[in-house]
């Protein structure tokens, strides 16, 4: 943790990485936070820097004091585990946190940026309880057993993919929206493992042939009924992330109308 000289005062995290990184690994991670630094979203946690000189590489990155997404959700069940009445925070919410996650990877996508890894996991809470898009394949380490090694490729977060990246490892925009969906459903569920109770092997059939997540227990329509929307086994029919908060826009409280992307110059049509 440090502070930002020349702006007005930046609280910042300081991240390494690991010290068991490949080579490619490394040189693939200097990539990613060059592109990351470009970068200026309120909705995107910002990277300010990187030390490349010396080891282990250092990244400055916007201090989000609350931690990730999924382990904020986890700290709102009740105290008593065995509670089934979850109380889940109340729908608008939901909502913002949903637009703003939307309004993050809308940005992304303007920018030719696929994420390839949208979950709650992912996603950062600042000090004011905004939701930020995080950390690009930075965190794999802490959440492990969020991924899965599918036949000698890398680790794949296949709780999160859509049928056409598990098939065919196909990654776009549109696959992304079916990761968003995965994120409403985690945020319903204070951030339940997806497809409880199935092995990664099933999970990969179950989505493939068409299967999905079932309603969570107190969840609204509405929230549901955007995230199948995310679902549509064709990509070209989901939502765009524009579309989604355009759909959503009524209930999104301040200060997103003066931060979002969606509401910039920059999201206007030229």
């Amino acid at each position: 943790k440090g502070v930002v000289k020349d702006e007005p005062e930046t609280r910042v995290a300081i991240k390494t990485v690991n010290e068991s990184a490949s080579m490619r690994e490394r040189i693939e991670f200097l990539n990613e936070a060059s592109v990351m630094k470009e970068f200026n979203c309120h909705h995107v946690v910002r990277l300010l820097g990187v030390v490349s000189q010396g080891q282990p590489t250092l990244v400055i990155m916007e201090l989000m004091t609350r931690g990730d997404l999924k382990s904020y959700l986890r700290s709102l069940r009740s105290k008593e585990q065995g509670s089934s009445s979850q109380s889940l925070p109340p729908l608008k919410k939901m909502i913002q946190m949903a637009g703003e996650i939307a309004d993050g990877m809308a940005y992304l996508n303007a920018n030719k940026f696929v994420h390839r890894d949208l979950a709650a996991r992912n996603c950062m809470v600042a000090e004011d309880f905004t939701v930020k898009i995080g950390d690009f394949g930075m965190t794999r380490d802490i959440y492990e057993t969020d991924y899965y090694r599918k036949g000698g490729k890398g680790l794949l977060p296949v709780r999160w993919m859509s049928p056409e990246s598990l098939k065919d490892g196909v990654f776009t925009t549109n696959s992304d929206v079916w990761s968003f969906g995965v994120v409403l459903w985690e945020i319903a569920t204070l951030a339940e493992q997806p497809y409880q109770g199935m092995s990664n092997e099933q999970v990969l059939r179950f989505v493939m042939e068409g299967g999905l997540l079932d309603k969570p227990d107190n969840c609204p329509d509405m929230l549901f009924e955007l995230m199948r929307m995310c679902w549509q086994y064709n990509p070209k029919m989901r939502p765009s992330f524009l579309e989604i908060i355009n759909s959503i826009k009524e209930e999104l409280e301040p200060p997103f109308p003066e931060v979002s992307f969606f509401y910039s110059e920059e999201n206007k049509p030229p």
